[in-house]
């Protein structure tokens, strides 16, 4: 019986230390944006869409730690719904556990495939799966399927080693309602508002290139 209990006790202290662990290359990443307490930098963008025909943009992004990423622009207001989380915020609002799925190779380079769950029903977030660059310590893609605004995925490039932030993102997006995932605003912008109703799926990519870094 003694022998019995004993296993029992030692089969709780693993679970419970299992689901209790946060990988540890996420929270060094984590870490490392912590320390930029914030930024703003020039922005260049393009969108890929079958519905929508929208000239390059140009507008600025400011960051500053604990706020949402605003941006600005002479004409036009973009706002995005989703996927511009350079400090991993909304990632670790509420929380989760991860799970190791291994190693792949990304743009040439060994990643870790890293799939982030969360516990409970506050997050809008319903699975995550991040490609940690361990070697420069940085987020170098991710697939983010939430509840209600459907699957985003990021694959982020950076100009150096050494950057934390990246100067190329490609946001691609599939959302099954009729909704877009930016506000535009824009006389030169085309909206084929009876080729959306046409599709079931909305699906498009979001090209930012990233110029001018001023992190503080």
């Amino acid at each position: 019986m003694i022998k019995y209990l004993s296993l029992i006790a030692a089969l709780c202290c693993v679970l419970n230390t299992s689901a209790q662990e946060i990988d540890a290359d996420l929270i060094a990443i984590k870490e490392r944006m912590d320390a930029v307490n914030g930024f703003t930098a020039d922005l260049k963008l393009d969108l890929e869409a079958p519905f929508i025909n929208m000239p390059t943009k140009h507008a600025s992004m400011k960051y500053q730690k604990g706020k949402d990423i605003k941006f600005s622009s002479n004409d036009f207001v973009v706002l995005p719904k989703r996927g511009l989380d350079f400090a991993l915020s909304e990632l670790f609002e509420h929380p989760f556990i991860t799970v190791n799925r291994g190693e792949e190779i990304l743009h040439g380079i060994s990643v870790k495939v890293l799939h982030v769950i969360p516990i409970g029903d506050e997050s809008d977030m319903a699975l995550a799966t991040l490609y940690l660059d361990t070697q420069n310590q940085r987020i170098a893609a991710s697939e983010i399927t939430t509840k209600k605004q459907g699957t985003y995925k990021l694959d982020m490039q950076y100009a150096a080693n050494q950057d934390s932030l990246p100067n190329y993102v490609e946001v691609s997006f599939a959302i099954e309602k009729l909704k877009i995932p930016l506000n535009f605003m824009g006389s030169d912008t085309k909206i084929d508002r009876k080729a959306m109703r046409n599709i079931d799926t909305k699906t498009g990519k979001i090209k930012l290139k990233i110029t001018n870094y001023k992190i503080d």
